[in-house]
């Protein structure tokens, strides 16, 4: 909703997207643009399947979980799904402000949403310049494990659990188009049509 990226500008979730923001100076704008080489884009078959569970906690797990914190912090995003840089492991990392630390879900479930939901414009480092309306529960209970294996349990609200379904939604093969409305979703892939992207 690929940040650091409180709701704003008519609160606009930009869980992975930072190119509304016009505070940033060009040396950061410039190591996002070379970071955003490295997620994969629109079109990617990637991105629209199932992940696996991750079942190996060693080093080279805990080293992808280190690099796609980087990646989600050079990007400006505050979420990344393993998906979105070419690996099928249900991983996703999250990280909702700057002095906050990175947090890492492996194989994350959804024990319990709230009936409550609300709409909100989110974007996508995979999908660039497309901001659509997409309806989440309000807060959610997930059970994950960590780069250990220990098992946690989530209970998110609000920014944080928007930032999780989003991801989440990544690791299931969905992508926000998938749960925009109809208007948007065509709006959004002229967009698309027009990067060479659809």
């Amino acid at each position: 909703m690929n940040d650091h990226v409180h709701p704003h500008d008519g609160d606009v979730l930009e869980a992975e997207v930072g190119s509304r923001r016009p505070d940033f100076d060009e040396e950061r704008l410039a190591r996002r643009e070379a970071a955003l080489r490295d997620v994969v884009k629109f079109g990617d078959p990637v991105l629209k399947s199932q992940a696996l569970p991750v079942t190996r906690f060693d080093d080279e797990l805990r080293r992808e979980i280190a690099r796609m914190g980087e990646l989600m912090e050079a990007s400006i995003g505050i979420g990344l799904a393993a998906n979105q840089v070419g690996r099928l492991r249900s991983l996703l990392v999250y990280r909702l402000d700057d002095e906050g630390p990175i947090q890492a879900l492996v194989n994350p479930m959804i024990e319990w949403a709230s009936a409550d939901s609300e709409w909100f414009e989110e974007g996508c480092l995979s999908l660039p310049q497309v901001y659509v309306d997409v309806e989440r529960p309000i807060h959610v209970r997930v059970r994950a494990q960590d780069a250990e294996g220990a098992v946690l349990v989530i209970e998110a609200s609000g920014l944080e659990a928007r930032v999780i379904q989003h991801e989440m939604d990544h690791l299931d093969g969905v992508l926000i188009l998938d749960r925009a409305p109809r208007d948007q979703r065509r709006e959004a892939m002229r967009a698309l049509r027009e990067l060479d992207l659809a």
